[in-house]
């Protein structure tokens, strides 16, 4: 398995660097006067997937968040229909011990 990691890694690394290689042509960024600069294609795409990768990771952090706080009341919620059960199945035996008591 640790094999099968290095070479994907490996195969990734090499897309990486044919595709910088290949989109290193400069563009223009410009936004008002607050932003003038010159980067290559590749750098302004890699930005652009890094900053997709933060936002679906505080998504996904938002989601786990929303998720623990369910599984929490779930928990809540079983416990106390255990203790219920539990209290329900202590007045049944108490209810037959005084009938057989009774007779």
């Amino acid at each position: 398995m640790r094999i099968f990691f290095t070479i994907i890694l490996i195969l990734a690394i090499l897309f990486i660097i044919s595709f910088s290689l290949q989109n290193a042509s400069p563009i223009p960024l410009k936004y008002y006067d607050l932003l003038d600069v010159t980067l290559p294609a590749y750098t302004l795409m890699f930005l652009a997937f890094l900053a997709g990768v933060i936002f679906t990771g505080l998504l996904g952090l938002s989601e786990r968040l929303h998720l623990t706080k369910t599984i929490r009341l779930l928990n809540k919620t079983v416990r106390d229909l255990r203790r219920e059960m539990r209290s329900q199945d202590n007045f049944a035996d108490e209810v037959s011990n005084k009938d057989s008591q009774d007779e």
